[in-house]
C-alpha cells in the first residue's frame, strides 16, 4: 500500500499544479487584448485543466483505495472527515474553474482581475489545511 500512497501524492501535486495554475492563466487570459493571444490562452487552459482532471481522479481514487484498504479505520476520526470537506471543497473549485473556463471562450467572464487574484488563493489555503490535518491529525 506505500506505493498506493505514494502514487496518491504524486496525482496530488499534479492535481494542484493545475489549481494553483489554471486561475493564473484566467488572469492573462482577461488581460490580453489580441485574438491570438485569445486563443493561445483558451487551448493552454484547455490542456491544463485536462491534465488537472487526470490528477484530480487519481487523487480521490487512490485515496479512497487507501481509505478502504490501510487505512479503512480513518473513516470515523474527525480529522479525516475535515479532510475530505476539504477534498470536497476543491472539487466543487475544480468544477467551478471549468464553468470559468467556458466563460472565458465565449467571452461572457465578467470577473475583475482582483477577483481572480482572490480565487487564485483558495487551493492554496485547502492545500495548508489539508497537511496540518494530515499530519497532526488534531
Amino acid at each position: 500500500m506505500i506505493w498506493v500512497k505514494a502514487f496518491h501524492i504524486v496525482f496530488m501535486v499534479t492535481w494542484f499544479a493545475g489549481l494553483f495554475y489554471l486561475p493564473r492563466l484566467f488572469i492573462y487570459h482577461t488581460e490580453t487584448t489580441d485574438e491570438a493571444g485569445r486563443q493561445r490562452f483558451e487551448t493552454m487552459e484547455r490542456k491544463l485543466f485536462v491534465i488537472m482532471t487526470i490528477g484530480a481522479a487519481g487523487t480521490v481514487g487512490l485515496g479512497l483505495w487507501l481509505m478502504t484498504g490501510w487505512y479503512g479505520a480513518l473513516w470515523q476520526a474527525g480529522w479525516m472527515i475535515a479532510k475530505l470537506l476539504f477534498v470536497a471543497a476543491l472539487l466543487g473549485y475544480h468544477v467551478y474553474c471549468r464553468v470559468l473556463t467556458g466563460e472565458l471562450k465565449q467571452g461572457r467572464f465578467n470577473r475583475s482581475g482582483t477577483w481572480l487574484r482572490w480565487f487564485n488563493e483558495m487551493p492554496a489555503i485547502a492545500l495548508i489545511a489539508i497537511v496540518l490535518l494530515v499530519e497532526l491529525q488534531p
